[in-house]
């Protein structure tokens, strides 16, 4: 009869994490703050919270740059770390601001909806990029394109919006206005994330990776 295997130490998987995934950690708390911000200002209705969940992503921005240099100068590289790492973008670069423009008032059932195809593109192209990183790097050991824009580009879209809440061109005074269109309202500005989205998950669309 063989004898049971040792069971691993209480938080064991966190004494394996490398420098570089603890970065990864802090790109993902800085996103998840900026969605409890926004959740606070439509609470609370404290215009500094809004500002203060917008500033979050560059910082999440300045984490996820971090995150690859050091696993790249530690050559600690792994599986595990590009997953992680593909979560936590989701978090900051996907979620975040479709969270923030909620709040910022992109609230019409068809802003919904194209809030959550957003969603949808980053995770989709963080899972395409994951299964075919190999298949990209052409034997290197770094990938030399990316398929799509990255899932980070969407700090443009939050910088717009921390622009537009800055001048207190929020809720109803939001830019662009509203249309009523059937028995939902959207909002014009909206149309910029899923323009984001669709670039997310273009196949044709290849930019090269630094």
């Amino acid at each position: 009869m063989s004898e049971p295997k040792p069971r691993g130490r209480h938080f064991s998987m966190l004494r394996e994490f490398h420098l570089a995934d603890w970065f990864t950690l802090a790109n993902a708390f800085c996103g998840t703050g900026a969605v409890f911000a926004a959740m606070r200002f439509l609470q609370d209705g404290v215009v500094r919270d809004l500002m203060l969940g917008m500033a979050l992503i560059p910082l999440a921005f300045v984490f996820d740059a971090l995150d690859g240099r050091i696993a790249r100068w530690r050559k600690v590289a792994s599986t595990l770390g590009r997953e992680l790492d593909s979560l936590a973008d989701v978090i900051s670069f996907g979620v975040a601001p479709a969270a923030l423009a909620y709040a910022c008032g992109m609230q019409g059932g068809w802003d919904w909806v194209i809030l959550s195809y957003f969603v949808g593109c980053g995770v989709s192209r963080l899972a395409r990029y994951n299964v075919t990183a190999e298949t990209l790097a052409e034997g290197s050991d770094k990938v030399k394109y990316f398929e799509g824009t990255p899932i980070p580009t969407s700090l443009a879209l939050v910088i717009a919006l921390a622009v537009m809440a800055w001048q207190g061109r929020l809720g109803e005074a939001i830019w662009l206005g509203q249309w009523q269109l059937g028995p939902w309202q959207l909002h014009p500005l909206s149309l910029a994330f899923a323009l984001s989205g669709s670039l997310m998950i273009s196949k044709t669309l290849r930019i090269p990776k630094p």
